[in-house]
């Protein structure tokens, strides 16, 4: 089970958000989608409960401005919680009720206005909890350590409901803990889905068009990070790519392919007509096929037999070519002086 904690400013743009379909997409596409994935895109969502507050989106949001005037000083009175489980993982509906109740009084919301929503667009049963952080005595629910508590209270929830079990992230781990060998399918995919994009990009920008096709928001600065299909935001630097190794990849790629190009272009140079070896037009078309054919299969082993160690994430960079690495460095001063 992964949770999600947030507070914001408006009651309206979170129940709004809760209770409709996603707003992006039109009547046809919601009938398609649900055509294709068997799942419900029209009318998603469901109210599991109401607690002390009852009506549409508009009676809703008023009801909550109404009690949030009892502490004028909060500057953001929404509560947004989200429960998702794994996709194998399946609950009843008065099962996630019982996680919503348990949910709310974590967080200190059980006396307030809130409800309770399952959206059923997505392979993974999840539910989101929109609660007034102002209670109807004015006291607004505490906030603080919200991650951490979020995290605990789904690791709880896993056990009580037999659900597959999540790692907590770091942070929230007792230093011995940290140690422990984590495996985290997420990083794993996209770990392999670099060394793959590698293999067949040259260029950076390449790269990057790739790996959006496989449907990677990339974020470049001084790093660079990928954003997934479920807005998981991963740094490269976490999975073994920084943003420096994968320039120096593809330019060592570069690199050996105009090397190999050019010592193929003298041995063309230096070796002897084909005419003088094969007779008929036959034999050269033949002899000539096949010294391509190998040319382009020697280009292509020596490639990926050095580019081979380079795409192991465990490869350290101070091994990669220490030429090509002091001529990137000082692009990038150059570069950074313009600016």
């Amino acid at each position: 089970m992964i949770g999600h904690v947030s507070i914001g400013r408006s009651f309206y743009h979170c129940i709004s958000y809760c209770l409709e379909d996603k707003i992006e997409l039109s009547e046809e596409k919601k009938l398609l989608l649900a055509t294709q994935d068997h799942l419900q895109h029209k009318e998603r969502a469901e109210i599991l409960e109401y607690n002390k507050c009852f009506g549409n989106k508009y009676e809703l949001t008023q009801q909550f401005k109404d009690v949030r005037k009892l502490s004028r000083r909060v500057e953001k009175p929404m509560l947004h919680l989200t429960l998702r489980l794994a996709p194998e993982d399946v609950l009843t509906k008065e099962q996630f009720r019982e996680i919503g109740r348990q949910c709310v009084k974590e967080f200190g919301v059980a006396d307030n206005q809130y409800i309770c929503v399952l959206h059923k667009d997505t392979k993974e049963q999840h539910i989101h909890i929109a609660a007034n952080r102002v209670g109807f005595n004015g006291k607004v629910a505490n906030d603080s350590n919200s991650y951490k508590r979020m995290a605990e209270l789904c690791r709880r929830l896993e056990k009580q409901y037999g659900l597959q079990e999540v790692l907590s992230p770091k942070v929230f781990l007792s230093p011995k803990d940290r140690l422990l060998p984590r495996h985290d399918s997420r990083k794993e995919k996209l770990k392999a889905d670099i060394q793959q994009t590698l293999k067949h990009a040259n260029t950076y920008l390449g790269f990057e068009r790739q790996m959006r096709n496989l449907g990677y928001k990339v974020l470049k600065e001084r790093g660079i990070s990928f954003i997934d299909d479920k807005k998981v935001k991963i740094k490269g630097s976490e999975i073994g790519f920084s943003l420096a190794k994968i320039e120096m990849i593809l330019h060592q790629k570069q690199q050996l392919a105009l090397k190999n190009t050019d010592e193929e272009k003298k041995r063309n140079k230096n070796s002897l007509p084909i005419s003088i070896t094969f007779k008929t037009e036959k034999q050269q078309e033949v002899k000539q096929n096949f010294n391509q054919e190998t040319a382009g299969e020697e280009v292509i082993k020596q490639v990926l037999g050095v580019i081979g160690h380079l795409m192991n994430s465990e490869y350290p960079l101070e091994y990669i070519d220490t030429e090509l690495q002091r001529n990137l460095q000082k692009k990038k001063k150059k570069s950074g002086l313009r600016r």
